[in-house]
This record gives C-alpha cells, sequence and structure tokens, in this order.
C-alpha cells in the first residue's frame, strides 16, 4: 500500500538567523581626553591650584567610568563624581587639584577607568612647589609723636599692623607702656593672614607738664617675633590757642549762578588743637579743604577753603566759626563778596533776501546742538519783515543750531536756508 504525504513540509534546523545588530556595527563608547599632560606650574607650598581637562564620550554609546587613581597624594579628583556616566557625544570636566606641601618638583598620574572601548584613559601630571615666605609685621607708623598736649585734654591717633609676609602670624600679646599712654581697639590672641592688617587707636593724656615717652609692644610667632611701636609726647599747662588766616577772606565779585572759592589757613600755638566743627551763617558760602575732626600740632598749620555762590546781585557778609578745643573754644573770620549780574548773551542773524516774488517775510528756527542738530522750533513770534534778528532768549553754556524760511503773500513757507551748526553760548 502506498500513503501519500502531501502538503506538508518540514524544515529541520534554521540558517541566517541573528540576535542584537547587525554584523560589523557592534556600538561602543570612546572616551576621549583634551590633553594628556597637565602642568600646575608654580604653586606656594601648603596652597592649592585646580586645572580641568575636558573628557569627551566620541563614541557611539555611553560611557561610565567607574573609578580614578592617581600615583601621589599631592594630586587629587575633585569632579566629577564617580562614577559618572557620559552619553554618545556628552562631555564632562575632569578637575584636578594640585597640592605642594614643600619646595620641589612634583609629578604623577591619573587613570580613568570605564567600559569604553579603551578601558582606561590617562593623564601626565606636574607641578613644582615654591617656598613660602614667613609671617612679617608691618607697623604703620613706626613712631607716634603726639606734639605738645595740654594737660587734661586727650589727642588719639590710628596704627595699623600689617602681615606682609606669606604665611599666618599669630600675635600672642598686645601691651602698652609709658605713662599718659593707653590703647584700644585690638587684642590678643589674634591671626593675621598673610597680606592682613588690623587697626588700632593709641591715646596720649599727659597727666602733667613735661615730656613723656612709653611703646607699644608686639608679640607673635612672625619672623620679626617683637615689634614695637615708640610713642612720645609733651604734657603742658599752657592752653592751646588757634588763629585763622587771614582774619577776612574776601572772594570779589562772582556772577550769580557762578563760584568762586578763596583760601586760609589754621595755626596751631602753645598745644595741639583739635578742631571738631566748621560752619558759616550764610549758606553762600560754604568750608572745604579740611577734613575734620582734625588735629594741628602746635606750631603746625592746616589749609581750608571758602566756596563763594551768590544767588542774587550785591554785596554779601558772614562769619566763618571753627569751634575746638582751644581757648576760646571758638575762632571766627569774617568772610565778604559780592554777587553780579549772571552775563546775558544774545545771538544775532542776518541773511540774504529770497529772489521769489512776492515774499512777505521770513521765520527763524533754533534747535539745541549736541553731536549734531535736533528739531528745530520757530522763535519768532511775528513774520520778521527784514533780514536781521537777534535770539536773547537763550541759556547759558548751551549750543544752538539756527536756519531760516521765507514766507510768501500766500502763507507758503520754503524750506530751511542753509543751517548754521554749534553756535555755542559761553557758560556763566
Amino acid at each position: 500500500m502506498l500513503l501519500l504525504l502531501a502538503g506538508l513540509s518540514l524544515m529541520v534546523g534554521c540558517q541566517g538567523v541573528s540576535s542584537g545588530s547587525p554584523s560589523g556595527s557592534q556600538q561602543s563608547g570612546t572616551l576621549s581626553l583634551a590633553a594628556t599632560n597637565v602642568d600646575f606650574g608654580s604653586v606656594n607650598a601648603g596652597t592649592s591650584k585646580a586645572l580641568t581637562v575636558k573628557a569627551t564620550n566620541s563614541g557611539s554609546a555611553s560611557v561610565t567610568v567607574s573609578s580614578a587613581s592617581i600615583s601621589t597624594k599631592y594630586f587629587a579628583l575633585t569632579a566629577p563624581s564617580l562614577p559618572a556616566t557620559l552619553a554618545a557625544g556628552q562631555s564632562t570636566n575632569v578637575s584636578i587639584q594640585f597640592t605642594p606641601n614643600a619646595a620641589g618638583s612634583f609629578s604623577g598620574s591619573l587613570t580613568l577607568t570605564s567600559d569604553a572601548s579603551d578601558s582606561s584613559a590617562s593623564i601626565t601630571l606636574k607641578g613644582t612647589g615654591m617656598p613660602v615666605t614667613a609671617g612679617q609685621l608691618t607697623l604703620n607708623p613706626t613712631a607716634e609723636d603726639f606734639g605738645t598736649v595740654t594737660v587734661g585734654n586727650s589727642q588719639s591717633v590710628s596704627a595699623s599692623l600689617t602681615n606682609t609676609g606669606g604665611s599666618s602670624v599669630t600675635i600672642s600679646q598686645i601691651a602698652i607702656g609709658g605713662t599718659g599712654f593707653t590703647m584700644s581697639g585690638i587684642t590678643a590672641p589674634l591671626t593675621l593672614a598673610a597680606g592682613q592688617n588690623a587697626t588700632f587707636s593709641v591715646t596720649f593724656t599727659p597727666s602733667g607738664p613735661g615730656t613723656a615717652s612709653g611703646n607699644v609692644t608686639i608679640t607673635s610667632d612672625a619672623s620679626n617675633p617683637n615689634l614695637t611701636l615708640p610713642l612720645s609726647g609733651t604734657g603742658t599747662l599752657v592752653v592751646g590757642q588757634l588763629g585763622v588766616t587771614p582774619t577776612t577772606l574776601a572772594a570779589g565779585s562772582i556772577a550769580v549762578g557762578a563760584s568762586g572759592t578763596v583760601s586760609g589757613s589754621l595755626s596751631a600755638s602753645g598745644a595741639n588743637v583739635t578742631i571738631s566743627a566748621a560752619s558759616t551763617n550764610n549758606s553762600v558760602f560754604t568750608v572745604g579743604g579740611i577734613s575734620l575732626p582734625a588735629t594741628i600740632q602746635a606750631g603746625q598749620s592746616a589749609p581750608f577753603t571758602i566756596t563763594f555762590s551768590p544767588v542774587v546781585t550785591g554785596a554779601v557778609s558772614a562769619t566763618l566759626t571753627f569751634t575746638s578745643n582751644a581757648q576760646p573754644s571758638t575762632t571766627t573770620a569774617a568772610l565778604t563778596g559780592t554777587g553780579t549780574p549772571a552775563p546775558t548773551h544774545d545771538v544775532n542773524l542776518s541773511w540774504n533776501p529770497s529772489s521769489s516774488p512776492g515774499i512777505s517775510g521770513y521765520n527763524i528756527y533754533r534747535a539745541v546742538y549736541t553731536s549734531s542738530c535736533g528739531a528745530f522750533s520757530k522763535v519768532n513770534a511775528s513774520l520778521d519783515t527784514g533780514t536781521l534778528y537777534t535770539d536773547s532768549v537763550v541759556v547759558d553754556g548751551t549750543s544752538y543750531c539756527y536756519a531760516t524760511t521765507a514766507v510768501n503773500s500766500s502763507n507758503e513757507e520754503s524750506g530751511y536756508s542753509n543751517i548754521v551748526p554749534n553756535v555755542q553760548i559761553p557758560a556763566p
């Protein structure tokens, strides 16, 4: 018996079956570094310097940087935090810090480990440690002479202490010695970083007549561990006196709206004088050129200025008063000045007559000039039938442009004539 099986087929085995990417197109990430050598240059020992190198995934699949190793502790990776994943085409900055602990040359290497096609990428590192200069303290001033001070009065001065060295300084003790001298504004212990300063005040209050001396002593771990500020002063029973020269300050004639100055000077005699205030009893006079409070030592002088700014015409007078610790406590001088009328300015314009028939007159236009002419506006109230015009309504210190137009009997107006630019009116 013959059995026929039809319509049924059976294939055993398979060919050409693939999984994932087509053969020859496997995707992978590639980690590329913008630099493989980094030189930090010179860095002071004990300080740090950071530099960055750009890392880019130039492949077609993501890359994960899993770890980093550095061959020496004087270099450190500060960014990015690991592990870090970069998508295809993505970049990040690799930040490396160099911290030398001494003078000399340092070298090392940084190796990044990842799942990129190149599983490790290295950067060669080098830098130079520079010696650090020791901390050093400097005083300004280096000595202080208070001059002559009346017994019962005090005089204060400011001083500054600066660390001009390359490392921090710790001040362990600050002391002041000498009869009549005191100090404020600074206490120990105190640490000053390189370049940092501190200010303090020293006051001299003589207990009796005669010379006095003392000093401020500063003890620290600086290269100059014992620093001294010499102090000196003289106590006197003589009361200081303040004089002003000249006794009448004449500012002369000044135009209203303008200002003029006159100079004077103050002098101290007998003892140092501290001026606390200066004023006038007329606001058109103001005091300048001296910063208050101001101390003038006995036998010395200080300049000042008076500014006169009249607001009306005519003679003006006032009294200048200085208040101080002198005897008497106020010192005066007379002030005089005369306000004169502010100058007036006119602009005289002339032009050639129009050759057109039927001309009735002319209009005059003005514009403010800066670097060019601004918008023009008519300045004549009625039609000018001549060829002359005087503009007397101008502002001092301003520049103008001028132009004219012709108007006929049908009230038709021409365009602007030639324009005269930058007509300057003097300042008051």
